[in-house]
C-alpha cells in the first residue's frame, strides 16, 4: 500500500464484534525532520498509533499504525525528535485519518453539532457534537482576491440585543467576512485594512454610509432598490393613515352595484312562479308521483301499503310524502317533523308582532313561562330553519383599510385584480390627495424599473411640492444620501445577493441555536 512515497506493510487484519482492526508499519529507512527538512535515520524509539478510518460494508474499521520517532541530525533545529508521518494518512497529535477527517469536516460544515453526531453515528462513525463544533473552529478562513464590488448588510445575533454585518462579494454573492455589531467603526476599520473596494452596495442605515465614507472614500456607494421600494412603502402608508377619515366615509361604487345586482337578482327569482322552476320529462314525472301518492293518502292508505299498491320502495313514497309540493320533492329539500312543531303558530305570531324584534332567548323565556321549556340551541337552530322572520336592512359595505389601500397604490398594476382595479378607482376619485401619492408612486417605481435615476431631483421636488405625509419626508430624506440613491436607480448592482445570503444565515443560526459564539458562527457563515 502506497501513499506518496511511502510504503505501507499490513501485518494484520482481524475482524471483531466491535469492528475491523488492521495493523500497519511503515517501510522507509529515514524520516525528515518538519522543522529543518533535514532527512535522519537515527531512530530514538517506536510507539504505536491508533487511528479511526473510514468504515467498511457499514462496520467501523481501526488501524494499529507502529509509528517510529527519529532524531532530528541538525542540531540547530529546534526539534530534538520527531514522529513520522504518512502524508494523506496521518496528521499530527490525530486521532483519526486524513480521508477521515475530510468526512468529519463535510458534516460538520452541513449539519453542525448534534445532528452531525446522528449522521456520523449512522455512517458507523464515533464523532461527538462537540468534536465536531471543534473540528469548525479549527478551520482555516477561506482564502480570496479583494473583491472589486462588495455588499454590507446587517443580521440578528439575538433578535433586539445583539447584530452582526457580513460583507459579501458583489459578483459571486459569497460571504467574506463577518464584522461584530453594525457600527460605522468596524466597517471603516475592514475597509481601511482591505483596500481596492470600488462599489459598496449597502442600505439607507447611516452607520454603514459613514463607515463606507470613512474607510473607502473614492468608492461608490450604491443604495438598495429594495430598501427603497420598502422605506416609500411605509411613507405610502402614513400618507394614507392621514386620510383614514374620508375611507370611513368612502362607501365604493363597485360594492354597491354588486348589491344592487344581487338583490335584483333575489326579486327575479322571487317572482319566478313555483310551477316554472324544473321543467322537462322528469318534472312531469315527479308531479304525477307526488299527486298520485298524496290522492292515495288522502283515502287514509298508509306509507306500507302504498308502497305495496305501486311496488315502489318505502323510502321512495316517504320522500313525495313529506314534501309539501312536488319541487320540493324534485330538488331534494325534505321538512323532517321536530317535536317543536307545535309551537310553530304561536312563535311565528309573536315574529310578526314585534317585526322580527324579539329574540330567540325572549321567546325560549316566554314558552318556560307556559310550562313548555325547551333547550336554548335547539329553539334557535328550529327557529332559523322553520321560521319566517323579516328582512333585515342590508349592512353597508366595510371601507377599505389602509393596508389594503397601500397595496392598491404600491404594487403593480398587472397584480390588482379586476375588483381592486375598480375599488382603487373610487378611492383616488374621493380623495384627490391619494390620487397624487398614486402618481409618485408610479412615477418613482417606473425610474426604479427603467434606472432612470437622473430623473431623481425633478421627483423630489414635485414630491416636496405635494406636501402629502409621509411622503414629503421620505422625499426629503433621499437629498440627504441623493448621489448613492441615484447610483441605486441607475446601476444594475443591489444588495440582492447580500440579502440571499442573510437568509442563508438563519438557516445556520438555527442549526447552532443555543451552542454557537460569534467565532463559530463566523466560521459557519464563512467555510459554507
Amino acid at each position: 500500500m502506497l501513499f506518496k512515497g511511502f510504503e505501507v506493510l499490513v501485518t494484520t487484519a482481524v475482524h471483531g464484534a466491535c469492528g475491523m482492526v488492521v495493523q500497519l508499519s511503515v517501510r522507509r529507512d529515514a524520516g525528515s525532520c518538519p522543522a529543518c527538512g533535514r532527512a535522519s535515520t537515527r531512530v530514538h524509539d517506536r510507539y504505536e498509533r491508533r487511528l479511526q478510518d473510514l468504515p467498511l460494508a457499514g462496520h467501523a474499521v481501526r488501524i494499529l499504525l507502529s509509528v517510529r520517532r527519529f532524531v532530528c541530525v541538525d542540531v540547530a533545529c529546534p526539534k530534538r525528535t520527531f514522529a513520522e508521518q504518512i502524508p494523506g494518512l496521518t496528521s499530527p497529535y490525530a486521532r483519526v485519518t486524513d480521508r477521515l477527517a475530510a468526512l468529519l469536516d463535510r458534516i460538520a460544515l452541513a449539519l453542525a453539532g448534534r445532528a452531525g453526531a446522528r449522521m456520523a453515528g449512522a455512517l458507523g462513525l464515533v464523532a461527538g457534537r462537540m468534536g465536531l463544533l471543534n473540528r469548525i473552529r479549527a478551520m482555516p478562513d477561506p482564502l480570496y482576491d479583494m473583491p472589486r464590488i462588495i455588499g454590507v448588510d446587517d443580521f440578528a445575533t439575538r433578535r433586539g440585543h445583539s447584530y452582526a454585518t457580513v460583507i459579501t462579494e458583489g459578483e459571486r454573492h459569497r460571504p467574506i467576512e463577518v464584522l461584530p455589531g453594525r457600527e460605522a467603526a468596524p466597517l471603516a476599520a475592514w475597509l481601511t485594512a482591505h483596500p481596492g473596494v470600488e462599489v459598496i452596495c449597502r442600505d439607507r442605515a447611516g452607520a454603514y454610509a459613514e463607515g463606507a465614507a470613512l474607510g473607502a472614500p473614492d468608492a461608490l456607494e450604491i443604495a438598495d432598490r429594495f430598501h427603497l421600494w420598502q422605506n416609500l412603502g411605509q411613507a405610502v402608508e402614513k400618507c394614507v393613515a392621514s386620510h383614514r377619515d374620508q375611507l370611513h366615509a368612502l362607501t365604493l361604487q363597485a360594492e354597491e352595484e354588486d348589491a344592487a345586482i344581487s338583490t335584483g337578482s333575489t326579486r327575479e327569482a322571487a317572482s319566478v312562479p313555483d310551477d316554472a322552476l324544473p321543467s322537462g320529462r322528469r318534472a312531469e314525472r315527479m308531479r304525477a308521483h307526488h299527486a298520485l301518492v298524496h290522492g292515495l293518502l288522502d283515502e287514509g292508505m298508509g306509507l306500507r301499503a302504498i308502497a305495496r299498491h305501486l311496488g315502489w320502495g318505502r323510502h321512495t313514497v316517504q320522500r313525495f310524502a313529506r314534501a309539501a309540493r312536488w319541487q320540493d320533492a324534485v330538488t331534494g329539500r325534505r321538512t323532517r317533523p321536530s317535536r317543536l312543531d307545535v309551537h310553530r303558530a304561536y312563535l311565528q305570531r309573536r315574529i310578526d308582532e314585534t317585526a322580527g324584534a324579539v329574540s330567540i332567548k325572549e321567546l325560549r323565556e316566554e314558552l318556560a313561562a307556559q310550562g313548555r321549556p325547551v333547550p336554548y340551541s335547539s329553539l334557535r337552530d328550529w327557529a332559523r330553519s322553520r321560521l319566517h322572520w323579516p328582512d333585515n336592512p342590508a349592512r353597508p359595505p366595510a371601507p377599505p383599510s389602509v393596508r389594503q389601500v397601500t397595496g392598491w397604490l404600491t404594487r403593480r398594476p398587472s397584480a390588482l385584480t379586476e375588483d381592486e382595479h375598480q375599488q382603487l378607482k373610487a378611492v383616488l376619485n374621493a380623495c384627490p390627495e391619494l390620487a397624487t401619492a398614486h402618481r409618485l408612486v408610479r412615477d418613482f417605481g417606473d425610474m426604479l424599473t427603467h434606472q432612470t435615476g437622473v430623473l431623481l431631483p425633478a421627483w423630489i421636488e414635485d414630491a416636496a411640492e405635494a406636501e402629502l405625509p409621509g411622503l414629503t419626508g421620505f422625499a426629503r430624506g433621499l437629498t440627504s444620501d441623493l448621489d448613492a440613491v441615484t447610483a441605486g436607480l441607475t446601476l444594475r448592482w443591489s444588495s440582492g445577493g447580500t440579502e440571499g445570503a442573510v437568509n442563508r444565515i438563519k438557516k445556520i443560526k438555527r442549526q447552532l441555536y443555543g451552542r454557537a459564539d460569534c467565532e463559530l458562527l463566523r466560521k459557519m457563515i464563512l467555510l459554507q
